[in-house]
């Protein structure tokens, strides 16, 4: 296990292969970034993998407080300054994307191309997010998994690859409730929408036609204000990394490698 240290975050990250160029994975809420293993065979063998446990989550540091996109933006960026990458690919799912339009926005000279899959510019409203933080507070992460579980899988999904969905409910019932709150809060609080247009990025948006979390619209927003900007829809809800894995990666390892 590796661990990068600065000030009061200890971040949990894997750094694996040999071929350039770096390709961050950035997991998504209630996730640890073994949530990639369905892509690493096939992306170790085009590019350098750098996984890492968003504040938070898996085994990095829960700093108290809430948190909020631009910190856990620079959090990525003191890992890279950390292990001396100048500049990468970013993939990111749903948090893991709204941390990558910040980075877009507000450090593009360290992105190479960027992927934002199954995210926004804006999600949710600010009552749904309080109320999510209040119930896990009070009863923990089980009583939020359920539901969670049926919005990133599909009905389909869930009844024909059961362990799938049973080894991300354990991803996500073993999330710290104090680390989930805290990102809920920096979800909740953050909205990206009037300076997603700065973003000059060479950008794929990645979006699931039976998302409910990320609907087709705010997707479709994305790709409409990032100048140039891609789109692909996969037959997936919110978790298309793992429930169109293969149509996914190559995707993703396409589009970098143009």
């Amino acid at each position: 296990m590796s661990f990068v240290e600065i000030g009061e975050l200890r971040t949990h990250y894997a750094l694996t292969g040999d071929t350039e160029p770096v390709l961050v994975l950035s997991n998504s809420l209630g996730t640890d970034f073994s949530m990639w293993e369905p892509q690493m065979a096939a992306l170790q063998g085009r590019f350098r993998i750098l996984r890492y446990d968003t504040r938070g989550h898996g085994q990095s540091s829960v700093t108290p407080g809430e948190y909020t996109i631009e910190q856990l933006g620079r959090d990525v960026l003191g890992l890279l300054d950390s292990l001396r990458l100048d500049r990468v690919h970013f993939c990111g799912l749903s948090m893991g994307g709204m941390i990558g339009i910040w980075l877009g926005i507000n450090a593009p000279s360290r992105l190479h191309r960027q992927v934002l899959c199954n995210t926004a510019a804006r999600i949710g409203t600010k009552e749904m997010w309080n109320a999510r933080i209040a119930t896990v507070c009070k009863e923990g992460m089980k009583s939020v998994a359920a539901a969670v579980i049926e919005r990133w899988f599909t009905s389909g999904f869930r009844e024909s690859f059961p362990e799938k969905v049973a080894r991300a409910q354990q991803m996500l019932e073993n999330t710290t409730p104090a680390g989930y709150t805290a990102c809920c809060a920096a979800i909740r609080d953050m909205d990206q929408r009037e300076a997603v247009a700065r973003i000059d990025v060479p950008t794929l948006v990645i979006y699931g036609g039976s998302d409910s979390v990320i609907p087709r619209a705010d997707a479709h927003f994305l790709a409409d204000r990032i100048r140039g900007a891609k789109e692909i829809e996969l037959a997936a809800a919110h978790l298309s990394s793992v429930e169109q894995a293969d149509a996914f990666t190559e995707a993703v390892s396409n589009f970098l490698s143009e």
